[in-house]
């Protein structure tokens, strides 16, 4: 077990000890009191039970008295913290007491006898004396339980005595080997502190040294920061260039989407326009056919109306008028085939017309689905430009990022070597502070090795 720890116990013994003892003492002081108060109050019964019978005898009843001893008995029984009487516990005393407060019911009855019959004085004389015996045995028997506990206390007192002596030699045995203890634990700790002040020296010296480092490196983990600050804003105005690039690829590759929708609307036109043009040549011919046969029936109108002017020649004087119809009809036959002829003409000249037109729409349709598919191209071009431009939006932002977080990192890295560097002064404060510590131990181990 330590020392300290059986001081400790010894020391709460002693408390606990003396608190014990202290209570033992004033509990049988109190007792005592109690006891003497017991002894008091029953040769106080005693005694007013003769006073009361001389009054009595004297012509001078004192039913207070009376009273007086009824509550003193009552008391002496049952207890009575008024009168410092405790509830009777002791079995010799309490059959004494019952005793006393039995025939004190039968003095008071002689005593009302008397006074009705003063002839009785003699029973009441002799009833007092008889109850005096038993007051007197009562008081004694008080007086032996008080005399018996007060050599209790003295028995107990010497035990005490005796207790006390054990715990003194006990303490100073425990003084002793605390002192020797002291002794040696002061002669280690003065040839630790000598040992402790030459290493907190060197301890010292290379904390210093540590904080110097710590400088150094505090500054150029600075000037990383910087740099990764400045690669951050670096890699920002790229993806900030490169949005601007993806932003425009994108227009432009609607655009492109744009024309090629636009060609491709232009070569259904064209498409739908060649298909009206195969319809005209179709019609054109249909008006060719048609304009022949009005040619041919012009022609066989003609023969006809020549035919018919030689009948009517023929005819003479009655045929005239029918030459005349003949001749207009000619007329009019020679008009159609010359209308014929002018809308063969025409017709010849639409359909060479159509004819070139088809060439030049078919030339258009031909030119039209090779800007497709150049425009198409184009658009595929934008879209890989798109792409490459979106991975490197997205690369710069990740650089941007990552060189944000190292720059962060770097920050924190910053804030943790200047807290190491203030925790390094502080420990050479801290040093010197326990350099000076050990010095003044060592001066106050010696000063104690001189003491002990």
């Amino acid at each position: 077990m330590k020392i300290t720890t059986q001081l400790k116990l010894t020391v709460a013994g002693l408390a606990i000890f003396t608190i014990g003892t202290a209570s033992w003492a004033y509990l049988g002081t109190r007792q005592g009191e109690l006891d003497a108060s017991v002894v008091n109050k029953s040769g106080i019964v005693r005694g007013a039970s003769q006073r009361l019978v001389k009054l009595e005898t004297n012509g001078q009843p004192d039913d207070a008295l009376i009273q007086r001893i009824d509550q003193l008995i009552n008391a002496l029984i049952n207890g009575d913290e008024s009168l410092q009487l405790p509830k009777a516990t002791n079995a010799n005393y309490l059959a004494r007491i019952q005793e006393v407060e039995s025939d004190w019911q039968q003095l008071k009855a002689t005593v009302v006898q008397y006074r009705q019959n003063p002839n009785l004085k003699a029973k009441l004389i002799e009833d007092s004396e008889a109850y005096f015996e038993l007051t007197n045995d009562a008081v004694f028997a008080a007086e032996t339980i008080a005399f018996n506990r007060f050599k209790s206390i003295e028995l107990l007192e010497l035990a005490i005595v005796f207790l006390d002596l054990i715990v003194f030699a006990f303490v100073f045995w425990t003084i002793q080997r605390v002192s020797d203890v002291l002794q040696q634990s002061v002669t280690t700790v003065t040839d630790s502190s000598s040992e402790i002040a030459a290493t907190v020296e060197v301890q010292e010296r290379l904390v210093a040294d540590q904080t110097a480092s710590v400088t150094v490196t505090t500054s150029t983990i600075e000037e990383l920061g910087a740099a990764s600050l400045q690669a951050a804003q670096q890699a920002y105005s790229s993806a900030t260039g490169a949005k601007a690039a993806l932003n425009l690829t994108e227009t432009g590759s609607q655009a492109v989407q744009d024309t090629v929708q636009g060609i491709e609307d232009l070569n259904n036109q064209v498409s739908a326009i060649a298909d009206q043009i195969m319809q005209l040549s179709e019609q054109t011919e249909q008006i060719s056919t048609i304009s022949s046969l009005v040619a041919d029936v012009a022609d066989q109108t003609n023969m006809l109306a020549l035919n018919a002017a030689v009948e009517a020649a023929r005819a003479g004087e009655q045929g005239k008028g029918f030459a005349v119809v003949a001749g207009e009809i000619r007329k009019l036959a020679d008009q159609s085939r010359d209308s014929a002829g002018k809308i063969n003409i025409l017709v010849d000249a639409i359909q060479s017309s159509i004819n070139s037109t088809v060439m030049v729409t078919d030339e258009g349709n031909k030119t039209a689905k090779a800007g497709i598919e150049v425009a198409r191209s184009t658009a595929d071009v934008f879209s890989r430009i798109a792409t490459a431009i979106n991975e490197v939006y997205s690369n710069s932002q990740q650089i941007a990022q990552s060189a944000k977080q190292q720059a962060v990192g770097v920050q924190q890295a910053v804030s943790a070597m200047n807290a190491i560097n203030l925790g390094a002064k502080e420990t050479v404060t801290a040093v010197s502070q326990v350099q000076t510590s050990t010095e003044e131990l060592k001066t106050i181990a010696q000063e104690l090795q001189v003491a002990v």
